[in-house]
């Protein structure tokens, strides 16, 4: 048995995670995964830059301050392998590639600024760990702070993958206009219209938390019906995030972008005529430990076959 300990940072629009995973390799070449840490940091970058076009100086302090302390973390896990990928909030950011520079230079991590189309192909290649029975149509939909990844799946293979300048602190910013919204259901739409029912694989902590508040939910599937999602957030909806808090116990990073991220499902669950959402607690953490996995996995494959 060999064990690797790989990490993921996700600086995402309304958080920065970090996700340390130990991939044990038993000796008939399954891996196992066991998550060995998980932490995440509102930094909530998407209220600056989606209002102000760049990261504040005390964000961009804040930001080099978590990074410190995810390398040091790093080292105290023996990490392997990491990789760090900033997402919609940082593609946007007029500073976001000096900022980046700085945070190389006084840390050592390296963030790779990814686009949206990677982004959505890192989630949907997260399929060592997930959704084993990929059998008949879904579509993995990702909602974060800047933008809304959608990856449609026939039976097991990719044949539309999009990302979307839709998300949840763009919306509360005022960043998403009708035409953006048209766009989107236009294209899922035409994309889907020949597969009859597509139902949805969510990911992101919004849909996590949305099944944790859902009564009517079938929990050996993981799945929640589409009309128990419309009656949460028809009660969310109307409320204060004050009020959310106090009714749902949600955290005040979580109270007020839980409502725009039921919207965009809703939207997307609307369109495609879904009858359930599945949630099997993925996201872009998650797939970005995986392809470092897989990428050693096949280095050492390619090194055996050269012996």
């Amino acid at each position: 048995m060999e064990n690797k300990n790989y990490a993921a940072i996700d600086i995402g629009s309304n958080a920065v995670r970090l996700l340390i995973k130990k991939v044990t390799t038993q000796d008939n070449g399954e891996a196992k995964f066991a998550k060995n840490i998980l932490l995440r940091v509102p930094l909530r970058l998407g209220f600056d830059v989606f209002e102000k076009g760049e990261i504040s100086p005390a964000k961009e302090e804040r930001m080099c301050r978590l990074m410190k302390a995810y390398s040091h973390l790093m080292k105290i896990y023996d990490v392997n392998g990491y990789r760090a990928c900033a997402t919609s909030a940082m593609r946007d950011a007029r500073n976001g590639k000096d900022i980046i520079k700085k945070i190389k230079k006084s840390t050592g991590i390296k963030i790779e600024i990814i686009d949206g189309k990677e982004e959505a192909q890192i989630i949907y290649n997260n399929h060592v760990e997930c959704m084993e029975d990929r059998n008949g149509n879904y579509m993995y939909v990702d909602v974060g702070g800047g933008s809304t990844e959608v990856n449609l799946l026939i039976n097991g293979e990719l044949r539309f993958s999009k990302s979307y300048n839709i998300g949840t602190v763009r919306i509360l910013t005022g960043g998403v206009t009708e035409a953006a919204w048209e766009l989107m259901r236009d294209e899922i739409a035409k994309e889907t219209k020949a597969y009859g029912v597509v139902n949805i694989i969510g990911s992101g902590g919004n849909i996590n938390k949305l099944y944790r508040l859902v009564d009517n939910k079938d929990k050996k599937n993981k799945r929640i019906p589409i009309a128990s999602l419309k009656e949460v957030y028809d009660k969310l909806e109307p409320m204060s995030p004050e009020e959310r808090m106090e009714a749902f116990s949600l955290k005040p990073d979580r109270a007020d972008v839980i409502v725009p991220a039921g919207r965009i499902f809703l939207t997307i669950a609307d369109t495609l005529g879904s009858d359930f959402i599945y949630v099997p607690e993925i996201g872009l953490s998650d797939g970005i430990i995986d392809s470092l996995y897989t990428a050693d996995k096949e280095k050492e494959e390619r090194k055996q076959k050269e012996k």
